[in-house]
This record gives structure tokens, C-alpha cells and sequence, in this order.
């Protein structure tokens, strides 16, 4: 069997996890975490990661050793890829866009399409929306030569903290290799588009986010065409997001959020925005989020690829150490750029 590599967990939380299980099944290569979130007030596996590694592991046939609630380590070893059709229940508020995170590298690289049906929670704290994933992360994979249409990403049905309920149905078409992208100017902005969503709230809540966010954009020197959707839909636990992402033809900037009790949601809104105004007021060309969630796509690819980004966040850097560590492909940071010249990692 190829050599263990191991991993300390103690960085970058449940990131650090989402990347290495990912790529570790990716590449067929076993790895062990240690000190999994350690630091953490309740460190070791939670059951929104165990979620995930077990999906991960049943499309590589892995063995699992240690994979259980509270565990501080685990060793994951692959046998073989085979990605299928599947429908995955998270588990109460379990984030589908993480989930999605640590399976879209396997589902890039899959034989065939996969179709997949995820109930979970479309929107969370530190986790980013359903929308975002769809309008920003797999579109910024266009970038490098995937195929995706946004019709192939359905959002049934909204979910929120504490019982989720969310829906989502999506098919992904893989590519054989990925090019490299050197995605370094922000462009001019066509459009600024917006989801705002309230769940099992008076479709008042849902308008009031939506209007403080594109008012704040249109105080603040944003003079493209502002379009936020807002909708009021039915949900298993009240909750609100909102999700504002950019159109322009070198790349995309996104922001998104979620209601907090107590906390008016003209003020959610305006916090979305105000995130949205500084991405792109950094000149990057993406945003902070996307900075992390594309690294794992640059160290896969054929050929070097630079990208500008926000800014070299912890789940930035810790998405670099595990790339470094299970790929074996070095980063260079130059400020805020990241350059890296891909394994040209090819399934076949």
C-alpha cells in the first residue's frame, strides 16, 4: 500500500478535513488526520463532517478507520474511484455547499455525469449558500473547462439551522483534464444579481433584505443594473439569506449571508452588500471565499494558473498546506496572488 500521509487537523477547522478527504480519494492516495479540530470548543468530528467523509469514501471504497462523532482521528484509505448517481441526506442543517466542496473535485473527474439529490441546509453560518455555489464557485470552474449549466443546479427547496430540510438536485459533467487560468483582472461589471430568501416569513422580510442591499450598492457608486430576487418560500425552520454575486466577462465576485435573531434584515442585507463593495473595491479579481475553494481546482490543473484574490485567508493557506502535502505541487504567493503550476491530474 502507498506510504500514509498524515495530516494534522488542528489547522484551518473542518476545512482542513473537507480538502484531504477529497483529494485523498481524488488520488487514490491514504492519508491519516490527527488532531482533528483540536482547539476548538467541542474538538473531533461533528456530524456534519462525518457526512462528508462518508459520501467521499463510498465513491472511492475506502476504509474508514476512526470515522465516528468526537473522533480526533481518522485514517481514510481509497481502493478505487467510482462515482455514481446518489441521494444523500446530510442530516438536519448539514451544509450541502460544504458537502458540495469536498465532493466537487471527484465529481469533475468522474467517469461519467453524476446526478446528485442533497437534503441538508441551503444556507448556514461559515458555510457558503447553495446560490454561491452555483453562481460563483462552478461557474469560476468554467474558467478552467468545465461545463456547467446553471439549469443542471435546482434549489428545490430552501433550509435553515435548526432542522434544514433543503433540497438540492444536481448534475456534473466531467472533464478529462482541466486547463490552466490565469485570472488576474477583475473586468468590467455587467450586472449585479442577488438571491434574497426568507423562510416560512412574511414575504415583507424577504423584500426589506433585498432593498437594503441594492440601495446600499447604489449609494456607494455601483451604477450597473442591480437585480436581487426576492422570495418568501416555506420552510421546516424560519431563517433568512441572502446571496449578491456579479456578471462580467473575466470573473465573478460573490458575497452571501444569513439572518441572525434579533437582527433586523435590512441590516443583513447591507452587511451582504458592504462585503460585496469591499471584494470589489480590492481590485481582486476574486473574492475572499473563492480564494479558498479554488486552490484544490489550481493544484489539479494542466499547467500554471495565477489567480488575484481578496484575501490570503486561514482556509486559503490551509488549502495550499494540503494540496502541497497530498499532491506534491508548490504554491507561490506574491501578495494577494497565488500561482501554481498544476499535476494535470487526469481519473483516466
Amino acid at each position: 500500500m502507498t506510504e500514509l500521509v498524515t495530516i494534522d487537523g488542528s489547522i484551518g477547522y473542518g476545512q482542513v478535513l473537507r480538502t484531504a478527504v477529497s483529494l485523498s480519494a481524488l488520488t487514490l492516495q491514504p492519508i491519516r488526520i490527527i488532531n482533528i479540530r483540536a482547539g476548538c470548543p467541542r474538538p473531533g468530528l461533528m456530524p456534519q463532517h462525518l457526512a462528508g467523509i462518508k459520501i467521499a469514501g463510498e465513491f472511492c471504497n475506502a476504509e474508514l478507520r476512526g470515522a465516528q462523532y468526537g473522533s480526533m482521528e481518522i485514517e481514510f484509505l481509497p481502493k478505487e474511484l467510482n462515482v455514481s448517481d446518489k441521494r444523500i441526506d446530510i442530516g438536519t442543517a448539514g451544509s450541502i455547499g460544504l458537502l458540495l466542496q469536498t465532493l466537487l473535485p471527484l465529481l469533475v473527474f468522474a467517469e461519467k455525469s453524476t446526478n446528485l439529490e442533497i437534503s441538508g441546509g441551503t444556507a448556514g453560518l461559515g458555510a457558503p449558500s447553495v446560490e454561491y455555489i452555483k453562481h460563483v464557485t462552478l461557474q469560476m470552474l468554467t474558467k478552467f473547462g468545465l461545463d456547467f449549466d446553471l439549469a443542471e443546479f435546482e434549489i428545490m427547496r430552501q433550509g435553515f439551522y435548526p432542522r434544514g430540510g433543503g433540497l438540492v438536485k444536481v448534475k456534473i459533467k466531467p472533464v478529462s483534464r482541466l486547463g490552466y487560468a490565469n485570472i488576474l483582472q477583475q473586468g468590467t461589471i455587467k450586472m449585479v444579481k442577488g438571491f434574497s430568501i426568507a423562510g416560512s416569513l412574511p414575504e415583507t422580510v424577504a423584500a426589506r433584505q433585498a432593498n437594503a442591499a441594492k440601495e446600499f450598492l447604489l449609494q456607494n457608486g455601483i451604477d450597473s443594473i442591480v437585480d436581487i430576487e426576492a422570495k418568501s418560500v416555506e420552510t421546516l425552520s424560519q431563517g433568512t439569506s441572502i446571496t449578491i454575486f456579479e456578471q462580467n466577462d473575466e470573473s465573478i465576485l460573490g458575497a452571501d449571508g444569513i439572518g441572525r435573531r434579533g437582527v433586523r434584515s435590512e441590516e443583513i442585507g447591507k452587511e451582504v452588500a458592504e462585503e460585496f463593495l469591499k471584494s470589489l473595491r480590492s481590485g481582486a479579481a476574486l473574492d475572499k471565499w473563492m480564494g479558498d475553494q479554488i486552490v484544490p481546482f489550481i493544484a489539479l490543473a494542466s499547467g500554471r494558473s495565477s489567480m488575484t484574490v481578496e484575501e490570503i485567508t486561514d482556509h486559503c493557506r490551509t488549502n495550499m498546506f494540503v494540496c502541497e502535502k497530498i499532491l506534491r505541487v508548490k504554491f507561490e504567493v506574491e501578495g494577494k496572488k497565488i500561482s501554481c503550476d498544476g499535476i494535470g491530474f487526469s481519473a483516466k
